[in-house]
């Protein structure tokens, strides 16, 4: 997705990616099957699922499943698929969502999350969950982010990234899964100072960049018309940003959201930091749904995402489109050779 950054070093062993495979009536066990040792053949796959389901969703696409085992105990080959097996606790129709397998899909992320902790993957990419039916299991989930960060600890910073010319477009979001009357009150100088400090860094490191220009959005509209329509820009926005530019941080804004998403600013910009997840992520979709990339930034371990949802209705029809699981897969190299970086 992203070139690797100039003055990265090789990694001296094969990186191992553990990819949790989703909400299984979904498309991620499709997306997976399509998957070959020619897809990434600088990393080792550890595919994470039920093995009845994939043999079950192969045959229903009319291919074969003889992915063999993971053993931790081996050395990471490059271009190998390995298949990691955790039980659904009921079996699985495409495209139809049961309660009872929610549990199963967090599992996957326990585990490959815990596996990232202890140096056992490298990284992990996940494939789509259905928030929805995690939640009715009874479950208090609102997103990979957010549990993710409750399980390994850090300050997750939400980034989806979509190749455009002449600049990739990078969205982060200093407020995600909010109901959007509680986002005024989440914009605060604490949080704001914690996500800009966080993608200023990552972008250095990520993109071996000493200065990344970040453009800023209001959170109102117009940037809140000097106080006529808003405050939060005067009273919070603005001078959280005042105070990072004295740290040496290239900060543009704040904008209004309508005049930062045109070519004569993006153009010249890193990244942007939009104050809520509707007011930048469409623009990002817009530009590159089905190849664009979710990248969790903050953890202390590396992850990236597919940019889309369950697509239950394409489930075990063959028409999933696996763009953006193959662009998360690179962007995940991309940032094991960055973080591999002094």
């Amino acid at each position: 997705m992203t070139p690797t950054p100039s003055g990265h070093k090789a990694l001296p062993v094969t990186p191992r990616i553990a990819i949790t495979s989703g909400e299984p009536a979904g498309i991620g066990p499709d997306l997976l099957l399509a998957l070959n040792r020619q897809s990434h053949p600088k990393a080792e796959l550890i595919i994470l699922g039920d093995r009845r389901l994939f043999t079950e969703r192969a045959a229903l696409l009319g291919r074969a499943f003889n992915m063999p085992e993971y053993d931790a105990a081996l050395p990471a080959v490059a271009g190998e698929l390995r298949f990691l097996h955790c039980p659904t606790a009921r079996p699985v129709a495409a495209g139809q969502l049961n309660p009872d397998n929610a549990g199963y899909v967090l599992s996957l992320l326990n585990r490959a999350a815990h596996g990232c902790q202890l140096g056992e993957f490298t990284a992990m990419v996940t494939a789509p969950v259905h928030k929805g039916v995690i939640n009715d299991a009874g479950i208090v989930f609102t997103g990979h982010t957010e549990y993710l960060a409750e399980r390994v600890g850090g300050h997750p910073v939400m980034m989806l990234t979509a190749n455009r010319q002449p600049m990739p477009l990078r969205v982060a979001l200093a407020t995600t899964h909010l109901p959007l009357s509680q986002v005024p009150a989440a914009i605060t100088v604490e949080g704001l100072t914690r996500v800009i400090t966080i993608l200023h860094h990552e972008l250095q490191r990520w993109l071996n960049h000493q200065k990344p220009r970040i453009l800023v959005c209001g959170l109102n509209p117009h940037a809140g018309e000097s106080g006529h329509l808003g405050h939060e820009e005067i009273d919070i926005i603005s001078p959280t940003l005042e105070t990072l530019r004295t740290q040496g941080m290239n900060l543009i804004g704040p904008l209004p959201a309508d005049t930062l998403f045109t070519p004569q600013y993006l153009d010249h910009a890193e990244a942007v930091l939009a104050m809520y997840h509707d007011q930048g992520l469409p623009v990002l979709k817009f530009a590159g749904f089905g190849e664009a990339v979710n990248i969790t930034l903050g953890l202390p371990i590396i992850r990236t995402s597919v940019d889309h949802g369950t697509a239950l209705s394409l489930a075990g029809t063959g028409k999933a489109q696996g763009g953006s699981l193959n662009a998360a897969i690179a962007a995940a190299l991309t940032l094991v050779l960055s973080r591999n970086t002094p």
